[in-house]
């Protein structure tokens, strides 16, 4: 058998160096951002386009922290309690690259019907942060806003008033059902209400509200079932960057994501009886909230616990079989997109797939498993990962395509130190990758989606 030759450029000394230091630019707060995401000094992430095959690389960076670890882009060393990126910066310390980008998104966004594809192209590149722009382009990624601008206000009225309306549905105690089913077979029964003062008697409480009830319609049977989802819901959304005030603490910004954090998965949950809540989601939603929560614009920031529930249900509709254990063997599963990173690496560097699976037997479910249900917010910092999801986003057939792009890039990135090692260097190499420069990453990527198309 005849082994497909390395192509040059994977073995360009470009792929094995050090990668550069890349800057996050520091944003002050607007005048018009509310109390909530003001206030803060912050690092958000450095957009840079491809670089060149002949890019060089420049001081090494310290070794990333381990998988419990989680890295802060906000500025540790501010004593506000933000913690978030308020995206409404000026653009002093931005690349050329950057400004002309921010300015061909300015005015992509500005039109009345944006041009999708157009937009698409200039976002997969990056998006620089300033204006709210990724909070706009994000949700126009994801289909939540319309091309129309004109249709804006009218879907956002809609959406909200719709994610209030399940909130209340789904979030209210059964103790309040109970106390409003009283109170309105009270009000239509004129004689009990003068006997008993709106108080129901023991004989009028059905089997279903009664808080003993073992019955399926139950809604206290229900509620006991859901505490132990909502109990896994509350540890996760306490553990979710633990490192970035916007996040974690006993601030009272960082109590108030952490509720709508915990709303919005709950509410997925209940929605969604066939996955519920997965241990992960958490760090799915994270960017999303953190996105949209430090939008400039006081309306949209205000309006981030809605936006984000429903950008994160179409962000999963494409991803939520890697959720559902009962599906892991299937064709649509987990184990089946593994399946398909393994052969992607084959196709496009046998020598490194061949060392990795069958010579030292490193098998991609113990890497890749976390890299792919979670869109690597786990492998690099909180910064880089938004600058991925940019790329992630923009593909218009969902982000599973270049994510497994991406992934493969990761693996030929570090091919010569994977080649030199065993099961055991080259494990713990893949579980706690290192430091990266994005823009080769995602140049790399984008160079096996050229390869395969030619």
């Amino acid at each position: 058998m005849v082994r497909k030759r390395v192509p040059d450029w994977l073995n360009s000394s470009l792929w094995s160096s050090t990668p550069a230091d890349d800057r996050l630019h520091i944003y002050s707060p607007p005048a018009t951002a509310s109390a909530g995401v003001s206030g803060s000094t912050l690092q958000p992430p450095t957009a840079v386009s491809p670089p060149p095959a002949a890019a060089v690389a420049s001081k090494p960076q310290p070794t990333p922290p381990t998988k419990s670890e989680t890295r802060d882009p906000a500025n540790k060393n501010s004593n506000n309690n933000s913690g978030g990126n308020d995206q409404n910066g000026d653009s002093s310390g931005a690349s050329p690259d950057d400004i002309s980008r921010r300015a061909l998104l300015l005015s992509e966004l500005s039109k009345k019907v944006i041009n999708m594809w157009e937009l698409r192209r200039i976002a997969s590149q990056g998006i620089p942060d300033g204006a709210g722009i990724k909070s706009t382009v994000w949700k126009l990624l994801l289909g939540y806003l319309p091309p129309e601008r004109g249709q804006w206000p009218s879907e956002l009225a809609k959406k909200r008033s719709q994610y209030r309306h399940l909130k209340e549905e789904l979030l209210m105690n059964p103790s309040e059902i109970t106390r409003r089913l009283e109170k309105s077979m009270a009000c239509d029964n004129d004689e009990s209400k003068s006997e008993s003062k709106g108080l129901l008697s023991r004989s009028q409480i059905t089997h279903g509200e009664h808080p003993l009830s073992l019955g399926k319609s139950s809604v206290w049977n229900q509620f006991f079932q859901d505490s132990e989802i909502i109990e896994q819901i509350d540890r996760d959304v306490m553990r979710t960057h633990p490192d970035m005030h916007f996040f974690s603490g006993d601030s009272k910004l960082a109590k108030s994501n952490q509720d709508a954090m915990r709303n919005i998965l709950i509410v997925f949950s209940k929605l969604n009886p066939g996955i519920r809540y997965v241990q992960g989601m958490n760090e799915v939603l994270a960017p999303l909230f953190y996105v949209f929560k430090n939008d400039p614009d006081s309306e949209m920031a205000a309006g981030a616990e809605a936006d984000t529930f429903f950008c994160f249900v179409e962000l999963l509709s494409g991803l939520r079989d890697h959720f559902c254990q009962q599906l892991d063997n299937s064709n649509v599963g987990i184990r089946s997109t593994i399946s398909r990173l393994s052969q992607l690496l084959k196709e496009h560097d046998e020598e490194l797939w061949r060392h990795l699976e069958v010579t030292t037997k490193v098998n991609p479910q113990f890497y890749a498993f976390r890299w792919i249900t979670l869109l690597l917010t786990q492998e690099f910092s909180f910064a880089d990962s938004l600058r991925i999801w940019d790329t992630l986003l923009s593909d218009p057939e969902g982000p599973l395509e270049t994510l497994l792009r991406v992934c493969c890039a990761m693996l030929i990135l570090v091919r010569r130190r994977l080649l030199a090692g065993d099961f055991t260097s080259n494990l713990k190499l893949l579980q706690s990758y290192p430091s990266a420069n994005i823009s080769h990453l995602l140049y790399v990527a984008n160079k096996l989606r050229s390869q395969a198309i030619g």
